[in-house]
C-alpha cells in the first residue's frame, strides 16, 4: 500500500471516530439545520410526520457515512479493481458528482503522504486533510444542493452541512 493509500486510509478513519463521538451532537444540530432549511426554503406541507420521516432519514444518512468511514468497512474488504468499480457505479447513482472533490482530496494526500512516514505521522496528517478539505463528499452535495436545492435531496445536504460544522 503506498504512503498516499495509507494516509487516506488513516483519513477516513479520523473521520470515523470523530463522527461516532459526535454522534449525538449530529443528531441534535440535524433537528435544528433541517428545520432552518425547511422554513428557508419554504417547502411545503410540513407536517410533524413529513418532518420526522426527513429527519429518520438524515439520522440513518449519518449512520450510513459512519460506516462508510469505517476502517473495518466494507470499502477494504475488495481487492482494488471491485473497489474502483463501486466507486465508479456510487458516483453515477449519486444526484451529486464528487469525481472532482475526490481528486483534489488524492492530490492533496499525495503531497502530504511522506516516503516511510510511520503510523503516528499518518494521524496528523489526517487531521491536516480533514482541516483542509472537511470531510469527502461534503462540498460536492453541499454545492450541487446549492445549485438545485430539492427535498429529494435535502437529507444528504443536511447530513453533510452537519457533519461539516461539527468536524471544523
Amino acid at each position: 500500500m503506498s504512503e498516499t493509500s495509507l494516509l487516506l486510509k488513516a483519513y477516513y478513519e479520523a473521520l470515523y471516530e470523530r463522527l461516532v463521538a459526535d454522534k449525538e451532537l449530529l443528531a441534535a444540530r440535524i433537528e435544528k439545520l433541517l428545520a432552518e432549511e425547511i422554513a428557508e426554503r419554504g417547502f411545503e406541507d410540513f407536517d410533524e410526520a413529513k418532518y420526522a420521516a426527513y429527519k429518520d432519514a438524515c439520522l440513518a444518512f449519518v449512520d450510513e457515512r459512519i460506516e462508510t468511514y469505517n476502517p473495518f468497512g466494507i470499502q477494504y474488504t475488495f481487492d482494488r479493481t471491485r473497489a474502483r468499480e463501486a466507486f465508479e457505479l456510487e458516483l453515477q447513482l449519486d444526484w451529486y458528482d464528487s469525481r472532482a472533490e475526490f481528486e483534489a482530496l488524492a492530490q492533496a494526500a499525495r503531497g502530504k503522504a511522506e516516503a516511510g512516514v510511520t503510523e503516528e505521522g499518518l494521524r496528523p496528517l489526517a487531521e491536516e486533510l480533514i482541516k483542509e478539505l472537511g470531510a469527502f463528499p461534503d462540498k460536492s452535495i453541499i454545492s450541487a444542493y446549492e445549485v438545485e436545492p430539492g427535498l429529494r435531496k435535502l437529507p444528504d445536504y443536511i447530513v453533510a452541512r452537519t457533519i461539516e460544522e461539527i468536524i471544523t
